[in-house]
């Protein structure tokens, strides 16, 4: 086909379409261009505008007979008015258009080939655009998202300033929860690691509400339900994984509340007897009758028998003593008695007892009890002071106390003859009118003796000992409180002692 015969053709086509381009030539006074679109919402390139869209253009018509110079005139106005392309170049030739120049990214360059495919009066389109490659010490992507992450930061600011308002109020809040919790609670609760676990609980219970609107504002509602829930998930893992420490800590809340002892008592639990120093959050900590510092786990303490031998002021004490069988019983328990009566640290309410307790293989025992007062006498050298006593009252009444290991008892005497071939008397028991054995030296019969070193109890010297302690003086004693009354207690005279220690 000859180029004339292509032209009448061309000419005849548009002639047959007149009556619909007249409809359409209303439309086709300018073109609509959009920005193409990229992955994410966003321009591929930073050439391209932030508030560009890349799309599709629709048909642009020129007008029923556009010609050549036409098509390229307008696509070139179009191109150069988009500032998308480097050096942009069109040319048409039979309604074939060309396209030079340089594209920064693939979009713009198929953007630009629909744009000329769409346009009426084209045949087809050869795009010869160039896509730029960006180098690799090209910057522009990094300052790009730069940007875009400082602009998210200036619109969060309010947000921020917001949440550090919160965050100030639930912090402020918190503490006043904490001190009205320990005010309300200091007259109606003793102890006083109980109300500080309950202030500071209700305190944290406050912040965490803080925390929480906080995130519900910034639209973190999942991760505010997260941390809520997680609260008390962590608590639960805490609490398994240091079991040990838990169940002392939770022991010595309990021992607080109850308080089975005070700091000065004398106690024995887990078969150690000591007075007692300080109770902390994790050991209860004594100091036993030679000086040594024992601590005892408060979960121990709490699940252990407990002896308080301080609670109680009053302490009985007794022990054994054997007399031979020819020596009368009564007149025996008679002797034990008077000594019990006249001893300064014996208690004459509740009333002391001597009472046989035995039959033995040469002696009749007899079990000797007596009360004492426990916080202001040592019952070790009290008790220690009433056998000394009543041995040398036995001996003073010549009442025998023989030995079951070396006694062997002849009723009808042994008897026994001397060298010179004269028998001699036999041995049998004493007559009754024989003189008693003589009385020992004076001064040996006072209620307390230099080696015994006074009756007095050694609460005084171990209270002495545990100050100069050092983890003593360092660790919080959870039953400060009632030190002082504890040891003011020792001090008091008990109206049924007949005695003090001076009289030792």
């Amino acid at each position: 086909m000859t180029a004339r015969q292509f032209a009448h053709r061309r000419h005849f086509k548009a002639v047959r379409t007149a009556l619909l381009a007249c409809l359409l030539s209303v439309l086709s006074g300018s073109v609509v261009a959009q920005e193409p679109m990229g992955k994410g919402g966003q321009p591929n390139q930073p050439a391209v505008p932030d508030n560009a869209q890349l799309s599709a253009p629709t048909k642009v018509d020129i007008n029923p007979l556009a010609r050549d110079e036409e098509i390229a005139r307008r696509l070139q106005k179009v191109l150069d008015a988009t500032e998308w392309f480097v050096s942009p170049k069109v040319r048409v030739e039979e309604g074939l258009v060309f396209l030079s120049g340089r594209a920064d990214s693939y979009e713009l360059k198929k953007w630009a080939g629909d744009l000329a495919r769409n346009t009426q009066g084209v045949i087809a389109v050869a795009n010869r655009m160039e896509v730029t490659e960006l180098s690799v010490w090209d910057f522009g992507p990094a300052w790009s998202g730069l940007s875009g992450l400082w602009r998210e930061f200036v619109r969060s600011l309010p947000i921020i300033f917001f949440g550090l308002l919160i965050l100030a109020l639930s912090l402020g809040a918190g503490m006043l929860a904490n001190r009205g919790a320990q005010a309300l609670l200091s007259r109606r609760i003793r102890a006083r690691l109980l109300r500080n676990v309950i202030s500071g609980g209700a305190g944290v219970l406050v912040l965490l509400c803080g925390i929480y609107i906080v995130l519900r504002v910034s639209g973190l509602t999942q991760l505010a339900l997260t941390v809520v829930g997680g609260t008390g998930l962590i608590g639960l893992v805490v609490g398994i994984a240091f079991r040990d420490i838990t169940e002392n800590f939770l022991a010595s809340i309990f021992l607080s509340m109850q308080r089975p002892f005070e700091t000065g008592d004398l106690i024995e639990v887990a078969g150690v007897t000591g007075y007692v120093q300080q109770l902390n959050v994790r050991t209860t900590i004594l100091m036993t009758l030679d000086g040594i510092v024992v601590q005892v786990p408060n979960a121990t303490v709490y699940k252990s028998n407990l002896r308080n031998f301080t609670t109680n002021a009053n302490r009985r004490e007794d022990f054994v003593v054997g007399i031979g069988y020819d020596d009368s019983i009564n007149a025996a328990q008679e002797v034990a008695r008077k000594v019990l009566e006249d001893h300064p640290a014996v208690l004459s309410d509740p009333e002391p007892s001597v009472l046989a307790d035995s039959l033995g293989k040469a002696t009749v025992n007899l079990r000797v009890y007596f009360w004492l007062n426990g916080r202001e006498h040592s019952w070790l050298k009290v008790r220690s002071s009433v056998i000394r006593l009543v041995k040398l009252a036995f001996q003073k009444h010549g009442i025998s106390m023989p030995d079951e290991a070396r006694e062997v008892v002849f009723p009808q005497g042994v008897p026994v003859s001397m060298l010179e071939g004269k028998p001699a008397k036999a041995h049998g028991p004493r007559p009754a009118n024989q003189s008693p054995v003589k009385s020992p030296a004076a001064g040996l019969d006072a209620a307390s003796t230099e080696a015994e070193a006074g009756l007095y109890s050694e609460a005084g010297v171990i209270e002495e000992q545990a100050r100069q302690v050092q983890p003593l003086k360092n660790a919080e004693n959870l039953l400060q409180g009632a030190a002082g009354a504890a040891s003011s207690v020792g001090k008091k005279q008990n109206p049924r002692h007949k005695g003090n220690d001076s009289a030792g």
